[in-house]
């Protein structure tokens, strides 16, 4: 029902008008040439839908202001890193304290701030013990070699169109027809990801059990709800297959909430009474500070231990020099404490709901054959209909020129949303003037569309 051309003037319009807004990010940008590569601080940056980024001045709460003086209402949020809104107060509150008052950024010493984190994670998560990282990829990373020692097996499994950071093994795809290849566009790996790891569709419970079927599956690699490929929601009784399954076959499940932490304080596995044997999280948790965390059972823990040829508190490959410094576990507590709190997530959830409401709404009205998806405090439309079961039916449904058209639309209208995909994401500073905000700009940008 799309008419390209018609769409393609739109887009191009658009694009016009963001570039004429502009003006300082598009010097800084060509200015930033000579001295970074790709012309930003890191190349993901790039993808802009109008050929440029626009440069941050200030942000706080759920706004940000870009070099040329516009505010926009967040809705992207860091892809999640600032999902308890920009510069919290009482995060920045504790950090300033830690810095000026106490001192100690890094020290390679432990401090009572991480037994607390810990325990809190612990309640939120029902996992007992927890190690620390700097990123949800380290943390994930670290993990795989835990789960490798333990289970004396080569191999993890993950889910078609998956994310977990930059991890080498979850760089993997199917192809069109259904076999294992490195995902298109994986840069030098050190290996082929079809050698270290199985792939099948996500809700695919019996594709999952013939793969586990080999033996030499240490781990399963999961979000509880696919987040990267659009929102996929699990089909009844899919997770409880999955932990079936993994425990059938001496399977570690590992649960990376780092994403679907917008579900609630436990993210999906407190949400949905899960019961996996490692969690890792990050991004989120240290209010935009740079950190990360796994949590593990105790019969897990109680495995580690056991490995005592396994080098854990030096070059054995598991941890890093800054991983559980002192800004960054302070920064967690802070958040976790007085921002992330209960009441926050449901506030969030609620607010996400009447965003997901908003969409609805507009697409019937105009009889568009797209969908929506929420989790918790995040929600996403994607142009199939219904919505995707699977990554790969979410792949299928990607269109780069409507990527193009509703970033740009809604940008150039004071909005900011998610440059891989088309999400949106709640924080504590959201109003329901910024949901409303968003839902009268998408109705404006879709009948411009199918007019």
């Amino acid at each position: 029902m799309i008419d390209r051309a018609h769409l393609a003037s739109l887009v191009s319009r658009e694009r016009a008008t963001y570039t004429e807004r502009h003006p300082l990010s598009r010097q800084a940008y060509a200015d930033a040439q000579s001295s970074l590569l790709g012309g930003v601080p890191m190349t993901w940056m790039n993808l802009a839908a109008g050929g440029f980024p626009v440069y941050l001045a200030e942000a706080h709460g759920a706004r940000i202001t870009d070099l040329d003086g516009h505010t926009y209402t967040d809705f992207c949020l860091g892809d999640t890193g600032a999902m308890a809104g920009h510069s919290p107060r009482r995060t920045v509150k504790a950090v300033q304290r830690r810095i000026a008052e106490q001192g100690g950024i890094t020290t390679m010493l432990p401090s009572q701030d991480a037994l607390w984190v810990g325990a809190e994670l612990g309640r939120r998560f029902g996992l007992p013990l927890w190690s620390f990282s700097l990123t949800a990829t380290d943390a994930n990373r670290w993990v795989i070699r835990l789960a490798r020692q333990i289970t004396g097996r080569p191999k993890i499994l993950v889910f078609n169109y998956c994310y977990h950071g930059s991890v080498d093994e979850t760089l993997i795809s199917l192809d069109a027809a259904g076999r294992p290849v490195s995902r298109h566009g994986n840069v030098g790996p050190a290996i082929d990801p079809t050698r270290t790891t199985r792939i099948v569709e996500f809700n695919d419970a019996a594709a999952l059990e013939r793969e586990l079927a080999h033996g030499d599956v240490a781990c399963v690699l999961m979000e509880p709800a696919l987040t990267n490929i659009g929102i996929v929601l699990p089909e009844p009784g899919f997770l409880q297959k999955v932990r079936e399954l993994t425990r059938a076959t001496g399977t570690l499940l590992v649960n990376d909430e780092t994403h679907t932490f917008s579900a609630g304080p436990g993210g999906c596995t407190g949400a949905w009474g899960l019961e996996p044997d490692i969690v890792t999280i990050g991004k989120a948790i240290a209010g935009g500070v740079p950190a990360g965390a796994y949590g593990l059972s105790a019969e897990v823990a109680e495995r580690i231990a056991a490995q005592k040829d396994a080098d854990l508190v030096d070059v054995g490959g598991v941890g890093g020099t800054l991983a559980g410094n002192a800004l960054s576990v302070t920064a967690m507590r802070a958040t976790l404490e007085e921002v992330l709190t209960d009441d926050a997530f449901a506030r969030m959830t609620e607010l996400a709901t009447r965003f997901t409401d908003g969409v609805r709404g507009v697409l019937a009205e105009h009889r568009v054959p797209w969908s929506i998806s929420q989790l918790g405090a995040r929600a996403e439309y994607r142009f199939a209909s219904p919505a995707p079961v699977n990554g790969g039916q979410s792949h299928a449904a990607g269109d780069a020129d409507l990527d193009d058209y509703l970033h740009l639309y809604t940008h150039n209208r004071d909005i900011l949303m998610t440059p891989f995909h088309n999400m949106a994401l709640m924080c504590p500073e959201t109003t329901t003037a910024d949901v409303d905000l968003h839902t009268t700009v998408f109705a404006a940008a879709v009948a411009e569309l199918v007019s």
